[in-house]
C-alpha cells in the first residue's frame, strides 16, 4: 500500500522537513566520490562483442559488472550521437533532478533547503550504491530534457484540473513502475487491447502478468457457432509480441507472466505447453541448429519462451491431491463440469514439467487472498512476472532496493539511524513518482493513484 508520509507540524507551511544524513551542507551528493574513465564491454560465450562503449565515467568503487549494466541498459541516446550519455553523473542527475523538481512543484518539501537536502542525500545513496530504483526509472525519468520533441501518449494526472486524462507528453510523464498486473475479458476486443497494453509496457521497460482463466477453453462453444480458440492459442500471439519488443528499447528482454487456474478446461495443455516446445528446440539442436541463448535459431523457432507460466491452485485442490480425490475442470461460460481428473495427476504433471523445463510455477490462491490487504476492492488473481507483487488487476507497483551491507558499521553493527533515513528518502521519491508517471490505460492510472503500492526490496546488491 502507499505509505503515508509524515508532514511537518512545526512550521506554518505544510511540507516535509528533510535534514541531511549522508552529505554535508554545500555538498551535492557527488562530492567526495572519486570517478574514473573505463570501457564498458559485454561479450557472448563465444567471445562476440555484444556491447561496447569506451571512456565511460563511473565511480572508482563500482565493479566492472555495474559499469557494464549501467552503460548498456541505462545510458540514454543512440551510440555515436551527442545525446548519448557516457557518465553516471548526468544519468543520476536527470533522475534525481526530475524527482526533486516534481516534489517541489507538488509541495512535498517545507522549504527549498529541505528540497536541496533531499536532492543531495538521494544522489549520494544512488552514486555510492546504497540504493537503486527499478529499471524504468533509469530508462525514462528525466529523458524529457534529452528528447523534448518526444510526444508519446499516456494516461496521466493533471494536478491543476485534478483529473486523469490522456495526453501526448512523452518523457514528461514517464513510465516509472517495473511491475504491472493486467486483466482481460473473454472478448476479442479485450484480448487485442491487452496485446497493445503489454506492448506499451514492454516498450518503456516494464513487465506484466495476467490471469487468462476467464478465456473460454478450446472445446467450449461460441455464441455464433463453432468452438473457442482457447487461451493457449492467444498465448502464442502474446508470446510473439513479447519476443520482438525489447524492454525499454534496449537489449533487455520483455518480462511477462501468464497464469491459468487449476480448474480451467485447458489446464493440462497449459502445464505441458513449455515442455513440448522445449522438445522441439532439442530436436532442432540435434539437427545442428544453434541453441545458444533465447535468440538462437532453435529457441527463436518455438513458442512460449518469453513468459513465465504459473498454475493457480487453491487449498481445496491441494487437499484433493493429498486425499487422492477427483478434481473437476469447469467451463468458463456457465461453469458446467467439462472433465473430471485426479488432482494428484495434475500435481504430478506440474512437477514433471517443472523438472523438465522450469515451468509452470505455482501460485497458491487461497493463501494469497487470505493475506490480501484490500479485500473490499476485489480479489487477487495474478502477479507480476517475478511473483513478488500480488495485488489487484490493472495495478502497478514501483520498486526500489537497498544494499544492506552499506549500512554496516565498522564494528559489524547495523546502522539503524542511517537505514531509517534512507528508507524515508526512497519512499518520498517513490511517492513523488506516483503522480509524475504516465500509464498506457486509464484504469491502470486510476488504480495506481488510489492504492499506489510501493516496494522497498532488501537484496545484498543494490544494482537491479
Amino acid at each position: 500500500m502507499r505509505c503515508h508520509i509524515h508532514m511537518s507540524t512545526t512550521t506554518k507551511t505544510e511540507g516535509l522537513v528533510i535534514e541531511r544524513k549522508f552529505t554535508q551542507n554545500g555538498q551535492d551528493g557527488f562530492d567526495g566520490v572519486e570517478f574514473e574513465l573505463r570501457d564498458a564491454l559485454i561479450q557472448s560465450n563465444s567471445g562476440k562483442v555484444v556491447f561496447e562503449q569506451k571512456n565511460v565515467e563511473v565511480p572508482k568503487s563500482w565493479s566492472q559488472t555495474a559499469t557494464n549494466i549501467v552503460a548498456s541498459k541505462y545510458f540514454h541516446g543512440a551510440m555515436g550521437t551527442p545525446e548519448r550519455e557516457s557518465s553516471v553523473k548526468p544519468l543520476i542527475g536527470r533522475v534525481v533532478d526530475t524527482i526533486s523538481e516534481a516534489g517541489q512543484e507538488a509541495g512535498y518539501f517545507e522549504s527549498s533547503e529541505s528540497a536541496n537536502n533531499f536532492k543531495a542525500d538521494l544522489t549520494f545513496l544512488l552514486v555510492d550504491q546504497y540504493a537503486a530504483f527499478n529499471s524504468p526509472v533509469w530508462f525514462n525519468v528525466g529523458c524529457h530534457k534529452l528528447e523534448p520533441e518526444n510526444k508519446a501518449g499516456s494516461w496521466s494526472w493533471y494536478p491543476n484540473s485534478k483529473r486523469v486524462a490522456y495526453g501526448e507528453h512523452g518523457y514528461q510523464t514517464p513510465q516509472c513502475s517495473a511491475c504491472f498486473i493486467n486483466s482481460v475479458q473473454d472478448t476479442m476486443e479485450s484480448i487485442l487491447t491487452l496485446v497493445k497494453t503489454e506492448g506499451m509496457l514492454f516498450k518503456w521497460g516494464s513487465g506484466t502478468g495476467t490471469n487468462l482463466s476467464v478465456i473460454r477453453g478450446s472445446n467450449e462453444q461460441l455464441s455464433g457457432g463453432g468452438t473457442a480458440s482457447g487461451p493457449l492459442s492467444f498465448m502464442r500471439g502474446f508470446d510473439a509480441f513479447a519476443g520482438v519488443i525489447k524492454s525499454g528499447g534496449k537489449t533487455r528482454r520483455a518480462a511477462k507472466m501468464v497464469i491459468l487456474d487449476a480448474d480451467h478446461p485447458d489446464i493440462e495443455e497449459f502445464i505441458a505447453a513449455k515442455g513440448k516446445e522445449e522438445k522441439k528446440a532439442q530436436a532442432l539442436m540435434r539437427e545442428g541448429y544453434d541453441g545458444n541463448g533465447p535468440d538462437s535459431e532453435a529457441y527463436a523457432s518455438i513458442f512460449f519462451q518469453n513468459a513465465n507460466n504459473s498454475v493457480r491452485v487453491t487449498d481445496e485442490f491441494v487437499q484433493a491431491a493429498e486425499d487422492g480425490r477427483d478434481w473437476e475442470l469447469k467451463a468458463r461460460a456457465g461453469g458446467a463440469v467439462t472433465e473430471t481428473v485426479k488432482a494428484a495427476d495434475i500435481l504430478r504433471q506440474i512437477a514433471e514439467e517443472t523438472w523438465s523445463c522450469g515451468d509452470p510455477g505455482m501460485q497458491f490462491d487461497t493463501t494469497i487472498n487470505k493475506w490480501h490487504t484490500s479485500k473490499a476492492s476485489g480479489r487477487i488473481n495474478a502477479s507480476n512476472p517475478c511473483s513478488e507483487y500480488m495485488f489487484l488487476d490493472d495495478s502497478a507497483c514501483n520498486l526500489a532496493s537497498f544494499n544492506l551491507l552499506k549500512f554496516l558499521k565498522p564494528n559489524g553493527e547495523f546502522d539503524v539511524d542511517r537505514f531509517t533515513a534512507a528508507v524515508r528518502l526512497l519512499i518520498i521519491a517513490q511517492d513523488i513518482l506516483v503522480d509524475l508517471s504516465g500509464y498506457p490505460t486509464e484504469r491502470l492510472r486510476e488504480t495506481r493513484m488510489i492504492f499506489a503500492p510501493l516496494v522497498l526490496a532488501m537484496p545484498i546488491s543494490a544494482l537491479c
